[in-house]
């Protein structure tokens, strides 16, 4: 399986001396502009080691660790077309301005006898094959998108279902594609606020390769997660993005609402996968931090008067989400935090 490194990611243009980044056309910072607010126990500097990730290192120095560009002073391409940062560097935090800093110090060249400093466990992160299955993977499919996908109508001997190194036989196969992914219809994502269909969430089955010529095409199953058989779709196969993203808060409203746990779960808590039900015509983008909450309860009270008065709380925070990959309507995310167990229906928003 490839791997998929998660960004470590910063705009830098040396990493063998210290360098700040410009501070050219920032990006608008977090609403209302609220000054940077630092860890309690930030450190002054740390030196990245294998294993660490963005996210990891941000809420090391951050209190919100989606204000990573803030704190470095990133401008809007900076954040588009970030650099990474490699394992020796280390990241400088300086506090002798106005507000707090972030810089590069001198490379540090990892010996197995030098001991380094390690994230502590309670840091949140993203790690990597946490979500490495749901890149390449289709998650949501346009239900328009299924009159006219690759469609499996007989397998090999006729077997019911099959297995890996098996033929299958599809109809509307390109024979300009070798490399082909086999999902099956999962349940439709309906939006909770309208009731519109937002999409079909798609089902992994396993991936095929073009074995011949024909109508139906001949394909042989080079892996398998759950059973193929008759009547399972075709998409072709994409290759798993690098995962290179600034965490930071969309420069829009958004609001929206979660639709489902990945997995048919009804709770969900760090390090699980939600889907939500807004998308790029929303302006989400990878790399987007939102805030989950928690819809306020409505009580209803009699007093003194002996008249009823009913009341709603106002929604209560308990979690983040980190964007790693979206569609038109629908977006998924992987949970950072959360205080509380996650459910489908609950609200999503800038934090």
């Amino acid at each position: 399986m490839r791997r998929i490194i998660f960004a470590l990611l910063l705009s830098f243009s040396t990493v063998a001396t210290t360098t700040v980044l410009a501070q050219s056309a920032p990006v608008p910072a977090t609403p209302a502009a609220k000054p940077i607010e630092l860890a309690p126990d930030a450190p002054d500097r740390h030196i990245v080691v294998p294993g660490d990730t963005l996210w990891g290192i941000s809420a090391k120095f951050l209190k919100d660790p989606f204000r990573w560009p803030d704190l470095w002073k990133m401008n809007a391409e900076q954040v588009k077309n970030p650099h990474r940062i490699y394992p020796g560097q280390v990241v400088i935090l300086d506090r002798s301005g106005a507000e707090p800093q972030l810089r590069l110090g001198q490379l540090v060249k990892l010996e197995p006898q030098v001991r380094v400093e390690a994230l502590s466990k309670e840091i949140p992160a993203i790690p990597a094959q946490a979500i490495e299955p749901f890149l390449a993977q289709p998650l949501v499919i346009d239900i328009v998108a299924f009159e006219n996908a690759p469609r499996v109508v007989a397998s090999q001997e006729s077997r019911v279902y099959t297995a890996t190194g098996d033929t299958i036989y599809a109809t509307g196969v390109d024979a300009n594609i070798k490399l082909w992914q086999v999902y099956r219809p999962g349940k439709p994502l309906i939006d909770p606020d309208n009731g519109e269909t937002l999409g079909l969430e798609a089902t992994f089955l396993g991936n095929a390769r073009t074995a011949g010529e024909g109508e139906p095409t001949p394909l042989m199953v080079t892996s398998i997660k759950q059973e193929i058989g008759r009547g399972d779709y075709l998409v072709a196969a994409s290759r798993p993005e690098v995962l290179s993203y600034v965490p930071r808060v969309p420069t829009q409203a958004v609001s929206g609402r979660v639709l489902a746990l990945y997995g048919g779960v009804g709770e969900g808590g760090r390090n699980s996968i939600i889907s939500i039900s807004r998308g790029i015509r929303d302006g989400l983008e990878m790399g987007h931090v939102l805030a989950l909450y928690r819809a306020g309860a409505t009580v209803t009270n009699r007093f003194e008067d002996d008249k009823l008065r009913s009341h709603t709380l106002p929604d209560e925070r308990y979690g983040l989400i980190f964007i790693f990959r979206v569609f038109d309507r629908v977006a998924y995310g992987l949970v950072t935090d959360a205080a509380r167990p996650v459910m489908a229906g609950d609200r999503v928003r800038q934090p």
